[in-house]
């Protein structure tokens, strides 16, 4: 009998286990969420998600070892189930209607730099600074798309390892929240010879995070921050067709691994036995049909589309989905603390100036290349 209810036992302590680490990253986020809430750092355009990434990282590597080991599937939990939750309810914050408002020429710089971005900055990673293959997309996603949530949304189609998420996450940081002191600059020094609608474009088409867009685009007009804010939310809106892409691109990956591999047994098995013309057509024949991955389809990317198609009908009242919005950003920061607390800096220290170097490439071509995209938009569509 005592046999018998061992694994019942043990089953009821790995779950009070894993509960129990959801409810210290739950706690720990509220703290977070307090901490970001203070001037200082809110100012900086700092969201509660980079403070809890950053104070995760801190716990983690400082702090963890007073952590018990039956809590790490919680903290596992919100760094990878919720964090598909929350990216799914993300798509609350975009509406179809206010894509249509900046139209044409907001959707072709958003559609040109998501994509323009997605490719140098893959290319510059793992060709120019030797980053293996995920550390160089989730850079290159960050600044394409729309930071840490980008990041995030990447990291759980690619299940790449926490610390390539805190590398590009630090980029994101960075490069973002210099953008948001470094544009007004260059726009009231006339450096940036754009209209109100050429600086939201701008603005919203390249800067990473959607608080640091609005914080740089404040500082130039109230126009320019609605039109930079909505162009900033087209480019999440892109986060759904590059994800769904992405898996079938792992998917066809993936496929050529095992085909690769399946012919390489072939080729073992001809050597052995080439005297056998039945066996040698049979092995031949297998290795022409590998066993295929299972697609890689981001639900959470369709949960997404779906949920901007809800906003888009005003179906739901405005107080819940403020609410909603409320309870979403603390699910990203929940995860974002658990993505920290599982990262180690000696992880980071490896491939961390290669990193940044990339990020640094990929920040210029969004300043340049970002620049000759709106204005060679803006003389098209006028």
């Amino acid at each position: 009998m005592s046999t018998a209810s061992t694994p019942a036992l043990a089953s009821g302590s790995s779950t009070r286990g894993q509960l129990n680490g959801i409810l210290f990253v739950a706690l720990f986020a509220a703290a977070v969420t307090s901490l970001a809430s203070l001037p200082a750092i809110a100012g900086l355009g700092m969201s509660p998600l980079i403070v809890g990434i950053v104070a995760g990282a801190v716990y983690g590597n400082a702090l963890r070892d007073g952590m018990p080991e039956s809590w790490n599937a919680g903290i596992n939990f919100s760094a990878r189930k919720l964090l598909r939750i929350a990216v799914a309810f993300f798509g609350l914050r975009v509406s179809l209607q206010e894509i249509a408002q900046v139209g044409l020429p907001g959707l072709t710089v958003s559609v040109l730099v998501v994509v323009s971005t997605l490719a140098i900055g893959t290319w510059v990673g793992m060709k120019l600074m030797k980053l293996d293959r995920d550390t160089a997309i989730l850079t290159a996603a960050g600044s394409a798309i729309c930071g840490a949530a980008a990041v995030l949304a990447f990291e759980s189609t690619l299940q790449s390892r926490p610390h390539k998420s805190a590398m590009a996450v630090g980029s994101v940081v960075l490069f973002g929240t210099l953008s948001m002191f470094l544009y007004p600059v260059l726009y009231h020094a006339g450096w940036l010879p754009l209209d109100t609608e050429g600086v939201g474009l701008f603005f919203g088409g390249t800067i990473h995070e959607v608080a640091q867009v609005v914080g740089a685009a404040s500082n130039v007009s109230p126009e320019a921050t609605h039109i930079a804010t909505i162009v900033k939310m087209t480019r999440v809106m892109l986060l759904v067709p590059v994800l769904l892409l992405l898996g079938v691109w792992l998917n066809r990956a993936a496929r050529g691994t095992v085909s690769g591999a399946a012919h390489e047994a072939a080729d073992a098995a001809r050597s052995h036995q080439h005297g056998h013309e039945h066996t040698h057509g049979h092995t031949s024949g297998h290795a022409a049909h590998p066993k295929a991955r299972k697609i890689a389809v981001p639900w959470f990317a369709l949960g997404f589309l779906a949920f901007v198609v809800v906003n888009s009908m005003h179906v739901l009242p405005a107080a819940a989905t403020q609410t909603l919005d409320t309870l979403d950003t603390f699910a990203l920061t929940m995860a974002m603390t658990a993505l920290g607390i599982e990262t180690r800096v000696s992880q980071i220290r490896e491939a961390g100036p290669r990193a940044l170097t990339a990020g640094l490439i990929v920040y210029a071509w969004l300043i340049f290349g970002g620049f000759a995209i709106t204005w060679g938009v803006l003389r098209i569509f006028h």
